[in-house]
């Protein structure tokens, strides 16, 4: 039985580094604020990774551990420079990689489906929006389904796998 994850917070960062959506899962909602300075932290974790990986040119999209803190941050950036921040709960049991990149792809998508909404932009200030984040709003009800999947894809993560 593979090792059960606690998802604690997601971030979605935009390319120009402006917070999309925060989504926090632990108990205290006095942690809200923790989870938006780790996000900011990480963005200088993905920057670092960037700048050293930036001569090789590398296609993967996963950036593995970030750091340890009071949780385990991982990041994954997307193709369109999207970044995806999750803060897992500290454990015993060993995180796999291939674990987290399931999380990651699954919201990826998540985000990909939002977006690709035809009638998402319909009250945009303008067409040719380059940063989402101007369009987005974590409290938008535009963007109610997006919250939704995330928030279903926690669930699906925290859930005792059935015997």
């Amino acid at each position: 039985m593979p090792p059960q994850l606690r998802l604690n917070a997601v971030a979605f960062v935009s390319s120009q580094n402006h917070p999309i959506l925060i989504r926090t899962f632990s108990q205290p909602k006095q942690d809200e604020l923790k989870y938006h300075y780790i996000a900011h932290t990480s963005l200088d974790v993905i920057d670092e990774r960037i700048t050293a990986a930036g001569a090789t040119k590398s296609t993967e999209c996963y950036l593995g551990l970030l750091y340890v803190e009071d949780v385990a941050v991982y990041g994954y950036m997307t193709p369109l420079k999207v970044k995806i921040i999750i803060a897992l709960e500290l454990s015993d049991n060993v995180v796999r990689d291939i674990d987290v990149i399931t999380i990651s792809q699954a919201l990826h998508t998540a985000y990909r489906r939002s977006v690709a909404n035809p009638f998402l932009r319909l009250h945009a200030p303008s067409d040719n929006v380059t940063d989402h984040a101007v369009v987005v709003s974590a409290g938008s009800q535009k963007w109610k389904l997006f919250r939704e999947r995330v928030d279903e894809i926690c669930r699906a993560v925290t859930l005792p796998a059935a015997a």
